[in-house]
């Protein structure tokens, strides 16, 4: 067997940590559903009237993107109506740091 034309597969991008952590943030609304969860469970409404001007929808499209990337749990209670509250996993606490001296960088700077 020849294998003269054989060209290894490499991937189109290489992986980048900084990128992967910037993807989980990069919604416009992630750092303020953070900023209020950073203190605490928290229910819809309350991150809702907490964040000014973000939609129901923006809102929610949000929460789940943080909570499909393991940032936060979504806590569902059997009452009438449903009751719903939102937490920080251990991943979505450590970015309570890296948020911190982003705040630290831009008082500097701005």
């Amino acid at each position: 067997m020849k294998f003269n034309n054989y060209i290894p597969k490499t991937p189109l991008t290489i992986e980048c940590n900084v990128e992967k952590t910037l993807e989980v943030l990069g919604g416009k609304w992630a750092f303020l559903v953070l900023r209020e969860l950073f203190d605490g469970t928290q229910r819809f409404g309350a991150l809702q009237r907490k964040i000014t001007n973000v939609s129901p929808r923006a809102l929610t499209s949000t929460l789940r993107h943080l909570e499909e990337h393991g940032v936060l749990e979504r806590h569902v209670f059997p009452t009438v109506p449903v009751t719903v509250e939102y937490s920080l996993t251990p991943k979505g606490e450590d970015l309570h740091q890296i948020l911190k001296e982003m705040k630290l960088c831009s008082a500097k700077w701005t």
